[in-house]
């Protein structure tokens, strides 16, 4: 059976929250808030975008986002970096943490098989001549 779609919905819904998240950092006018609200921002636009098209290099150099299991330590890591302060910001967290947990541990279940745009990204493994 195919997930491929509920796969897009949730880690378009990820990377929404990851923005939300990025977007409220900048609540706390810090030099450490804005610099972190701007990297999560940037994760997760470049979540959403991994959903609609592969830029050629992210194969090569962050194809850890190709694997369920890169993927769900990707969110987890982002997740504890936006878990902190308001109560809002620690739900959005906790959010992206449980959506990595459940990533991970479907990396180790062979019977769903990872998403499309998952797939088409499997040379970057060493895929490549050399």
């Amino acid at each position: 059976m195919d997930y491929s779609e509920a796969f897009r919905l949730v880690n378009l819904a990820v990377a929404v929250i990851m923005v939300l998240g990025g977007i409220s950092q900048f609540f706390q006018i810090t030099i450490q808030s804005v610099v972190v609200g701007c990297y999560v921002i940037v994760f997760g636009l470049a979540t959403a975008l991994l959903e609609y098209q592969i830029p050629p290099y992210m194969a090569r150099y962050a194809s850890f986002l190709f694997s369920f299991l890169g993927r769900g330590i990707f969110y987890i890591f982002i997740g504890s970096i936006i878990l902190h302060g308001h109560v809002l910001r620690v739900i959005a967290g906790s959010i992206v943490i449980f959506v990595g947990a459940a990533y991970v541990v479907l990396e180790y279940i062979p019977s769903i098989e990872p998403p499309q745009n998952m797939r088409d990204a499997d040379a970057g493994w060493g895929g490549e001549q050399v």
